[in-house]
């Protein structure tokens, strides 16, 4: 049958609509004749001129082309480049800073609300400014070799000259103006210092990279401690990161000497760096990671901790083969934890837990198994470590009711 939504729109369409508020993922929503649109570029209670892009049984998609009343909030984007036709990495650049983490706290908590029935009024706080902050990113070649990004939704490359949210070490407006390979993605990788480094993989590939520039481990210091983080292995792109969400960390999770502690999804022992030495020598830690990449990272790491044990498996494995721990941090990838990892952790009795999130609805989620398994939100706080874009960082502690 074919959906209302395909009847009343089809692609290429312009309609002149109200914007709504904004949802998880950065667009806002627009109705027009009982269709369903989530528009980008749109800021809430602005009257736009929106073009239809794809057409869906649920919902439809489109692109603001005209703004017909435009919101106080809204700016001159720093970047040329962020335009609907242009690059798809920054999609809040047309709104100013304080509106848009007012609008990610309101999707925070709407996530919670719908997901967790949970009203939870969180804020979005400012971590440091708004451009020249991303450390690690990863671009993409044309057929004739120049670098630039994915537009929005597509497979379409655009080039560009410079990247206002890299971190000027990162050197792009010289890398912009390089030939290089045609069809390639490139990583781009900055350490603590200038170290720099570029590795190249075919576009289309999801296998390693190969690196043509530079070491493959970058050095990393955080709370005077040095870390190696190799091409390969995850770390926060965020400059300031790895303070903020240590802080935090040890904010909340309250860590005494002698606890037996789990770092879950601990990639290369950034939390662990920190936990370490709040246990103490009588304590421990265990940093439990899936990728090979980060594990071997950090064991280099802590080879002369002995508070520390790193293994390389799946989470919900190792949990299974516990009975204890006292306190429990975990930063699982944007999908979350899932049931069964709550359930696994829950089963410990661990004092506290402290979950990292890049995501608020998987966040939210797990938030509902934990309170339904006897652990409670206790605080969460909100972090714009991706400013320009929609995305949030959280890190919420959980406490036995």
């Amino acid at each position: 049958m074919t959906s209302t939504n395909s009847i009343r729109c089809k692609v290429g369409d312009v309609i002149e609509v109200e914007i709504g508020k904004v949802v998880h993922g950065g667009h806002c929503i627009a109705h027009f004749d009982g269709a369903l649109i989530f528009v980008r570029h749109a800021i809430p209670f602005e009257k736009c001129r929106v073009v239809i892009t794809s057409i869906g049984k649920s919902f439809n998609r489109g692109d603001v082309i005209d703004v017909l009343q435009p919101s106080p909030d809204r700016v001159i984007a720093p970047c040329v480049f962020a335009h609907r036709a242009g690059c798809g990495g920054c999609d809040f650049q047309h709104i100013s800073l304080e509106r848009q983490r007012q609008l990610k706290s309101a999707v925070i908590n709407e996530q919670f609300l719908r997901i967790a029935h949970m009203n939870i009024g969180v804020e979005v706080e400012e971590v440091a400014e708004a451009l020249h902050w991303r450390t690690r990113l990863t671009a993409t070649t044309t057929s004739d070799g120049k670098l630039g990004f994915y537009a929005a939704r597509t497979h379409t490359v655009v080039p560009v000259t410079d990247c206002v949210i890299a971190v000027k070490e990162m050197g792009m407006l010289e890398l912009a103006s390089r030939t290089w390979k045609s069809d390639v993605r490139v990583e781009i990788s900055v350490g603590s210092g200038s170290g720099r480094s570029i590795a190249l993989a075919p576009k289309q590939s999801a296998g390693k990279a190969r690196l043509t520039q530079g070491s493959h481990r970058l050095h990393h210091h955080v709370r005077g401690r040095e870390l190696e983080v190799s091409q390969d292995s995850f770390w926060q792109s965020h400059v300031m990161a790895p303070q903020v969400l240590t802080d935090a960390l040890l904010e909340c999770a309250k860590i005494q000497s002698g606890d037996y502690v789990l770092d879950l999804y601990g990639g290369v022992g950034l939390f662990t760096s920190v936990m370490s030495h709040e246990v103490g020598l009588q304590g421990r830690v265990d940093l439990v990671e899936a990728s090979k990449s980060a594990t071997q990272d950090a064991t280099r790491n802590f080879a002369d901790d002995e508070n520390v044990n790193i293994i390389n498996g799946d989470v919900s494995t190792y949990l299974s083969r516990i009975s204890h721990a006292d306190v429990v941090v975990l930063d699982p990838p944007r999908e979350g934890a899932g049931k069964s990892v709550v359930a696994g952790i829950v089963k410990l009795k661990p004092r506290s837990v402290v979950y990292i999130s890049c995501d608020p609805a998987s966040l939210a989620r797990d938030s509902a198994y934990f309170l339904h398994m006897g652990y409670s939100l206790a605080k969460i706080r909100a972090f714009d470590l991706f400013p320009m874009t929609h995305h949030i960082e959280c890190v919420a502690l959980y406490l036995p009711t």
